[in-house]
Order: C-alpha cells, then structure tokens, then sequence
C-alpha cells in the first residue's frame, strides 16, 4: 500500500526530521497519527511484496487512494478485501455489471463508479500480463539502482523517473489510475524504494536496501 500522507493530518513536519514515540523508537512522523498507522509503519509498509494477488490488492488500493488519505483506505482494508473477493484477480476480472452496482451500493468502500470499474478492467490487464511475465515482474523491473536517502519530511520525493516509466507501461498495458505519483507510493509501499526517514527505526527493515 501506499507512503501514507507525508504527516497526520494536522501535524506541520515541514522541515522535521524522525519523531520518537512514547515507546521511544523513532519514526517517519506521519507514523505516529494514530495507533493503526503506527502499526502499518511497523510491520507492513516498505516489507517486499512479489507476488501477482498482493501486488493486484496494493495497486487496487493505491488507487482507491487517490484524492483521500491513506488511514481512510487503510481504515477499510477489510471491507476491500470482502468487496472484492480478496483481490484474486481472476475472480475480479470476472466481475459484471450487477457487481459494479454491488460495489457502488456497499457503504464500507469508496463508492466511486470510475475507480471501481478501473480496478475490475486492471484485474483482466492483470491476467492479461501473465503472457508477458506478469504484473510482479513488471513492476519490479522498475526498481532504481539507488534509493531515496531523506533526512527531513520535505526531502521525501513524491515521484520519480522510475515511477514515471512505470506509470507509462502500465497504461499501455490497459491500466487505469496508476499516475506517476501514485506508483511511487506503490514503489514505496512494497519495498522497491525504501523512504524511511535516515533515522528511523525501520530504514532498511525491508532487506532491499542498506539502511
């Protein structure tokens, strides 16, 4: 999933660099808006994922996210999952009409007809890409030879040549909401850049990169 926002909201970091916790370990600050961001900033954000159904779920998600917070989506990961069938994205692809009024009348969503009718046609771009050594190879394809090394919030990049090129092969591949921005929040989130503040107690968690 996603580099959440870059704080909390409310939380002016402009210029700030790790923050440390009541249980004194030190954090990018966006991690310590609540205690559910705080555990996704632990154990799961920037942890490697390569497989095609948690990648599908990642991208899902990261497009759901667009225009809203993380702790929003994140706050209704379960009900993701439950609405679409776990991300297997055979199933999804599968998905017709009626499941997109399904969809759209299910309150524990974001009810949004575009980004649910993207998500159904990028689970059938998915399956699509397994003739062509499939969607975890294509996206880590685009891991940089260098990661992001920020001291202080505002050091941390939103985008990047990589996550441009990954956005471009994706469309052209029949993916939608998936925007340079947007990708490298999924670069990110499943380990191909590490944004850690230097500092913080996770830099370098995810084995990809040296802390």
């Amino acid at each position: 999933m996603s580099q959440p926002h870059r704080t909390p909201d409310g939380l002016d970091s402009a210029g700030t660099g790790v923050a440390v916790g009541e249980d004194g370990l030190a954090r990018t600050p966006w991690a310590l808006g609540s205690a559910m961001l705080r555990e996704y900033y632990d154990h799961e954000w920037g942890m490697p994922v390569r497989d095609e159904r948690g990648l599908f779920e990642r991208l899902s998600l990261e497009g759901f996210q667009s225009g809203l917070s993380w702790a929003t989506i994140l706050a209704k990961r379960e009900n993701f999952r439950l609405a679409f069938a776990g991300f297997d994205p055979d199933t999804v692809a599968a998905f017709d009409e009626a499941d997109v009024e399904r969809l759209l009348a299910d309150a524990g969503i974001i009810r949004h007809r575009g980004k649910i009718t993207a998500t159904i046609g990028n689970a059938r771009a998915t399956a699509a890409l397994r003739d062509h050594g499939g969607l975890a190879e294509l996206i880590w394809s685009h891991q940089p030879a260098t990661t992001p090394r920020p001291r202080v919030v505002e050091e941390i990049p939103t985008r990047s040549p990589e996550s441009e090129a990954l956005a471009k092969r994706l469309r052209a591949a029949g993916f939608r909401f998936v925007g340079p921005t947007t990708m490298f929040a999924l670069m990110e989130a499943v380990g191909i850049v590490d944004t850690h503040l230097m500092g913080s107690h996770r830099r370098g968690a995810s084995g990809v990169w040296p802390g």
